[in-house]
């Protein structure tokens, strides 16, 4: 038995994200953070031997889902469920204890993708024996095709915006020099500290406008905020994400997890595998076409920032 395993709500802030997916928050995390907690303390498993248990049970999973009764999409999805929360608890493990590897969160990726696509078409399979609606074999292909799809779409939204960031700091770091500017910082990142952080922004720009001086001045850092447009069309947004975030729930409420858990689990237990796909996948499409929309918005945000450098800069060479 570990002995150097911390208290409860430690481990809580140790393993779980500041953000998260409002079904882990409310579902997975309370049965999850004291098993990883007990796991840490009473056992020598490693988080890739996690990985790999809750591979095979979604592998069970599968079987299950082949079956096609109702019986057995019930047990399917309990059984489903189960292999997300071990899912979750090897990252969790991996924190908590230092085990973490590059080889290790590759894995947990790949398994990911093959257990969603083997259950996809394993429980549309089991329809279609069952009922015989070749629609469901066109379902396989969609659950398959908006899984990749969003990962995808993660993927090249994460490298604009990384590429963005990139070209920001690279220009403030030019104006630093040239004018000895104040330190960076991006509005995302003040998010994940104070849900609030860019309403304190905009308060504080609206006293500078109208001459209030603050109490007792001092530098701070030059805030940059890709995603002011957004905020200024949808101020409803702002209220939502504060009350969201101070839960730890992220604002994309239907991912790829809530997906899942729409297509795997509620589908199979309320016996409406169809009609619970379908509604699942066309909320997956609108959340990834909000956030591409916002993308955009964040995209002239950043034209509209590094015009002002350049813009900064002549006015520089002028004096």
């Amino acid at each position: 038995m570990r002995r150097d395993i911390p208290p409860l709500d430690e481990v809580r802030r140790i393993t779980q994200k500041k953000r998260d997916a409002w079904w882990t928050v409310l579902l997975v995390d309370p049965v999850a953070t004291p098993l990883v907690r007990l796991t840490a303390m009473r056992t020598r498993i490693t988080p890739n031997q996690i990985t790999w248990g809750a591979f095979v049970l979604g592998l069970g999973s599968a079987v299950l889902f082949w079956l096609g009764d109702w019986r057995w999409l019930i047990a399917g999805a309990v059984v489903y469920h189960l292999s997300f929360i071990l899912d979750c608890m090897d990252g969790k493990v991996a924190r908590l204890t230092g085990q973490g590897s590059v080889f290790g969160a590759w894995l947990d990726f790949v398994f990911d993708r093959i257990r969603v696509m083997v259950c996809g078409v394993a429980l549309m399979a089991g329809q279609y024996e069952r009922t015989g609606d070749e629609l469901y074999i066109w379902l396989a292909l969609a659950v398959v095709g908006l899984d990749t799809l969003r990962y995808i779409n993660s993927l090249e939204i994460f490298k604009i915006r990384h590429s963005m960031r990139k070209q920001i700091k690279e220009r403030v770091k030019e104006a630093r020099r040239a004018e000895n500017e104040a330190e960076l910082a991006f509005m995302e990142d003040l998010l994940r500290d104070n849900p609030e952080a860019d309403i304190e922004q905009d308060l504080q720009k609206a006293r500078s406008a109208q001459g209030i001086a603050e109490a007792a001045p001092r530098p701070a850092p030059q805030v940059v905020d890709l995603h002011q447009e957004f905020r200024s069309r949808f101020p409803l947004y702002l209220r939502m994400r504060s009350f969201l975030l101070r839960h730890r729930i992220r604002t994309h409420l239907i991912s790829g997890i809530e997906f899942q858990m729409g297509v795997f689990m509620i589908g199979p237990l309320i016996d409406q595998v169809l009609w619970a796909t379908i509604v699942s996948g066309t909320l997956l499409l609108a959340f990834e076409l909000a956030i591409i929309y916002k993308l955009l918005l964040s995209t002239r945000d950043f034209t509209r920032t590094i015009d002002s450098f350049a813009e900064r800069g002549r006015r520089a060479a002028a004096a």
